[in-house]
């Protein structure tokens, strides 16, 4: 069926409400899975338009997963599925129907596969690329323990392109590992599939043949049927008739109609009839079943929720002030090139690669590659550009410290999405890359306070000679005009915000970092208002070089030194605040504001911060609760 309206009440899904656990699933007959996946289908519009979320990667997968559910003996059986957006059919089948609505919001249902959520997600996933390396551990160690059991790991082409993948499948071989890879192949990443990769799997669609496999598992050439959905962006890069996976050493076989439930029933089974590493290639369609999706696939990667209440921000996002300085900058200086590993939507480089598709560089989900693609053009003079996000930085921290810092290279990381994310959770929270990067020499880490002071540090860190960071969060910015002229800051200096109370001897100084300036402006007034006291706020503005100026100046005045961000404590902004006070021999009382020692689940942004103590409210309730027991031990 096809639809073109996202349903508002709960759909009638007779079949689908029997199903808690795929066993009952099995039972059913499989001229009965078609109904089964139109009503999976139905009921996945309707709870992605009641709560947000991942959206045409989970209408492309309907019949996959049904099929898989219905061919393997989960959870005994293992599937684990790659990046997690297409996960929701898996959570609905697997006793998570009715709190599918929940999910991405407090204390509701994660917005990837998680352990701790249910038996059924084998492995917690949110990066990408990481199904096969977890899928060979675990068939390697059922092996291991003679307890064997099927292993199944969906991954997609976008995912593929990523080395982890292909390290996985070269060790899977070498053990001939009993391992299945479903290749869900829709030419999509959030955009559209880039590269050397995307261009062979084209060439083995135009081969016009499929490896299919009989009932009794022996493997046969066949064409493959004309698929009336097929749009395909790319074109072979060559004429050679050469399978890539066939030439590492798996079996493969494909490619299929991922949208034929029965076709892939028949395949499943009969593959369990065979062993060692063995690749089932499936074509799909980002958006299936949903014709707005289906047209425009980048849009409809994911929604908001479909009666959602419009945001009253009208202040530009940090990746749209991001974008518009990079088409600035680049207007000014044509030695500047951009790179984005995957996400030029979300990192707002669409304008930048239209007006300069030369100077423009996808590389696929390849961070690592993306990291010491730049530091190679730093070689070469030019001044590479590196939009990535906080969390996905992590995965390139290698090449950051040996391919751009040690050599102290000429390059500049735009990192979006840093601090909490909100209904993403865990998996991309930017939460500790002040933490990473503060400890590798050559770096300079800014963080603004707001998004005009977004656009001056990031022509900062341009024109520094050398690895520069500016580090942002996601999300509108507070409303501030941005001064269209460019102008560097001086590297290492922070400036004095807000001052209040400044008559009092007793005086607090609040260090803050970032996106909890204007939040400890308001907490500083409500505490001066409240108490005599004092109490001044700093935007540090640099986390390294930290103003030490800055701070051994205020200290002496100051009877509490306050470190606020929206960061993991541990290793964060405050402590280098604490190593330099420790240095210097200042001794005062300090009380470090950020992020707890653990992994915060999702919630909204506004949630998350109130819960971490963050918001204008918690920070001024801490800091209020050591000035009073501070003032109480002075006293007595």
């Amino acid at each position: 069926m096809l639809y073109t309206e996202i349903p508002t009440h709960r759909p009638i899904t007779p079949l689908l409400d029997a199903i808690d656990h795929p066993q009952q699933l099995r039972l059913l007959e499989r001229s009965q899975l078609e109904k089964v996946a139109d009503e999976l289908r139905q009921y996945i519009l309707y709870a992605a338009g009641q709560s947000g979320g991942h959206f045409g990667a989970n209408l492309g997968v309907i019949e996959l997963t049904v099929a898989l559910h219905y061919c393997f003996n989960t959870p005994h059986d293992r599937l684990i599925w790659d990046v997690g957006h297409q996960a929701y059919p898996h959570k609905a089948l697997t006793g998570r129907r009715e709190q599918l609505t929940t999910i991405r919001t407090k204390d509701g249902l994660a917005a990837f596969p998680t352990r701790e959520e249910s038996v059924f997600d084998t492995f917690g996933v949110g990066h990408s690329s990481t199904a096969i390396s977890a899928g060979l551990g675990m068939a390697l160690a059922r092996r291991y323990q003679k307890d064997p059991c099927e292993v199944v790991a969906i991954i997609g082409d976008g995912a593929m392109t990523a080395g982890m993948a292909f390290e996985a499948m070269n060790d899977a071989v070498a053990h001939n590992a009993d391992l299945m890879v479903v290749l869900n192949d829709n030419d999509m990443s959030i955009s559209c599939s880039t590269g050397g990769f995307a261009k062979h799997l084209a060439a083995i669609w135009e081969s016009g043949q499929s490896v299919n496999i009989s009932e009794t598992g022996e493997a046969f050439v066949q064409p493959h049927p004309a698929w009336t959905y097929n749009s395909r962006l790319h074109s072979s890069a060559t004429d050679a008739a050469d399978n890539l996976f066939k030439a590492i050493g798996f079996d493969y076989f494909g490619p299929f109609d991922g949208h034929d439930v029965n076709q892939l029933v028949q395949v499943f089974n009969a593959l369990k009839k065979r062993k060692g590493p063995r690749l089932i290639h499936v074509y799909t369609k980002k958006g299936k079943g949903f014709i707005p999706a289906e047209s425009d696939q980048i849009k409809y990667h994911a929604i908001s929720k479909i009666n959602a209440v419009a945001s009253a921000n009208v202040a530009p996002k940090y990746s749209d002030v991001f974008g518009q300085w990079l088409c600035d900058e680049a207007a000014q200086d044509d030695r500047l090139l951009a790179i984005t590993p995957a996400m030029c939507e979300g990192s707002g480089m669409v304008k930048f690669a239209k007006q300069f598709p030369t100077r423009f560089f996808d590389v696929a989900i390849a961070e690592q590659h993306a990291v010491t693609l730049a530091a190679g053009m730093a070689c070469e003079g030019l001044k590479p550009v590196v939009a990535i996000y906080s969390t996905f930085l992590q995965r390139g921290y290698d090449q950051l410290v040996h391919d751009v810092a040690l050599q102290n290279l000429d390059v500049t990381f735009a990192i979006d999405r840093a601090g909490l994310v909100g209904e993403d959770g865990p998996t991309h929270a930017g939460a500790y890359d002040y933490a990473f990067m503060r400890t590798v020499p050559n770096m300079v880490i800014m963080a603004p306070k707001d998004e005009n002071e977004c656009r001056q540090m990031l022509h900062t860190a341009y024109l520094y000679s050398g690895p520069a960071a500016v580090r942002y969060p996601r999300g509108n910015g507070v409303g501030v005009e941005i001064q269209q002229q460019l102008s560097a800051l001086e590297i290492g200096k922070a400036e004095i915000v807000a001052s209040f109370n400044e008559q009092y001897d007793e005086q607090i100084s609040i260090l803050a970092f970032g996106s909890r300036v204007t939040v400890a402006i308001e907490a500083a007034q409500a505490l001066a208002q409240t108490h005599d006291v004092g109490v001044r706020v700093v935007n540090m503005r640099f986390v390294k070089p930290l103003d030490e100026q800055m701070i051994a100046a205020l200290a002496p005045s100051s009877n509490l030194l306050v470190t606020v961000e929206e960061h993991a404590v541990m290793a964060g902004a405050g402590s280098a605040v604490n190593e330099y006070l420790a240095q210097a021999q200042i001794v005062k009382p300090t009380l470090n504001l950020g992020l707890p020692d653990t992994f915060m689940h999702q919630a909204s942004h506004a949630q998350m911060l109130q819960q971490a103590g963050l918001d204008s409210k918690g920070i001024e309730k801490s800091i209020e609760l050591v000035w009073l027991k501070l003032m109480q031990t002075v006293s007595s």
